[in-house]
């Protein structure tokens, strides 16, 4: 077994020790926190890891909640020390980077690319929704329905498509725009870049520099 290393394991927040194996068939120490159910908040000095049991419920609590990353890790510090919260270390930054790896990484894992190396395509990364009317998948439509192709017989008939099947867009927008313009834009860095439901940050600018928004 190698030396011990000092680690702060982040469920209930805490320093531990860490043995690391160093047998001549061991495998890398990021893989065997990996098999131990640990993420390291760096691959280069492994010093402070989260469990996959946090980074699950914070995703959940996010989702369900809206609880953001410095509410949580708040939460943390009091089940760690409920009288002074303040005492314990502050990991707030390597939780807020580590999340967005742990969410990339279940986004690659429920669309099939976490066992064969893929090219991972705009959009591939969204979630099929399957009540959502998909035309081939879980919806039929009857060939030529368009009203040019129909004769009066057919108006009907039309009319009642029509009345199952509507497309509707809906526009949101958000009313604060408390982080309209970032501190540090520089530091922002995208893991999905059009990959998602959004467009990727290139066609993006390729499409304000040629939009007219009218006004």
């Amino acid at each position: 077994m190698g030396a011990g290393q000092g680690l702060e394991i982040c469920r209930f927040t805490h320093p531990n020790i860490v043995k690391f194996c160093t047998c001549p068939e061991a495998v890398a120490a990021d893989i065997q926190l990996f098999q131990m159910g640990l993420f390291l908040a760096s691959f280069l000095e492994s010093k402070t890891v989260f469990t996959f049991n946090v980074l699950d419920d914070f995703l959940l609590d996010n989702l369900e909640c809206g609880i953001s990353v410095m509410n949580y890790y708040s939460k943390l510090r009091r089940m760690t020390i409920c009288v002074f919260p303040n005492l314990v270390l502050n990991c707030y930054r390597e939780l807020m980077r580590v999340a967005r790896q742990w969410q990339k990484l279940k986004l690659l894992k429920w669309n099939d690319f976490s066992h064969e190396e893929k090219e991972v395509r705009p959009g591939d990364l969204t979630l099929f929704c399957p009540v959502c009317p998909q035309p081939g998948i879980n919806l039929t439509l009857p060939m030529g329905e368009s009203s040019e192709a129909c004769n009066a017989d057919q108006e009907s008939n039309l009319e009642m498509l029509s009345w199952l099947y509507t497309r509707s867009l809906v526009m949101d927008r958000n009313f604060k725009a408390e982080h309209l313009h970032a501190v540090n834009p520089t530091d922002k860095v995208s893991l999905i870049d059009g990959c998602g439901f959004m467009v990727g940050n290139l066609l993006y600018k390729k499409h304000l520099a040629i939009a007219n928004d009218g006004i």
